[in-house]
């Protein structure tokens, strides 16, 4: 069986197609099997508080679509230059790479990919910023 394999810990909650799922006291597994589920861990949500560094702001675009508080089409653009911008500033090769992931990710309306290869730049921004206060 193919699709996307969900663990999730005792009382974890999910956002599946807008609809907030909360697992039971035990660990749990879905096979989501539906192609263009639009999918969310709770736990890695991102607040609007912490949306506050440039790689944040791109990712909480792309969870904002994926959870359906934002329109696809008016937010596309929104992505596609974020990310551009992003790749402008993170020139080293393994970020460039995960860009050019997320944007194909968005051309193909896959929101979970985006968001999910955002993701990964988030220690390096984290860390950018910290050389950088130092």
């Amino acid at each position: 069986m193919s699709g996307l394999v969900l663990k999730l810990a005792p009382n974890e909650r999910v956002l599946i197609n807008g609809a907030v799922i909360e697992n039971g006291s035990r660990r749990g597994r879905l096979n989501i099997v539906t192609p263009g589920a639009n999918i969310l861990r709770l736990r890695d949500a991102l607040h609007p508080e912490e949306v506050n560094t440039p790689v944040r702001r791109v990712c909480y675009i792309a969870q904002m679509v994926l959870c359906g508080e934002a329109d696809e089409q008016t937010a596309t653009p929104q992505l596609l230059s974020g990310i551009s911008q992003l790749s402008q500033v993170l020139v080293d090769l393994e970020s460039q790479e995960t860009l050019a992931q997320a944007k194909q990710a968005v051309e193909q309306k896959q929101h979970y990919y985006t968001l999910k290869h955002l993701r990964q730049l988030l220690p390096f921004e984290e860390q950018l910023f910290a050389v950088a206060q130092s």
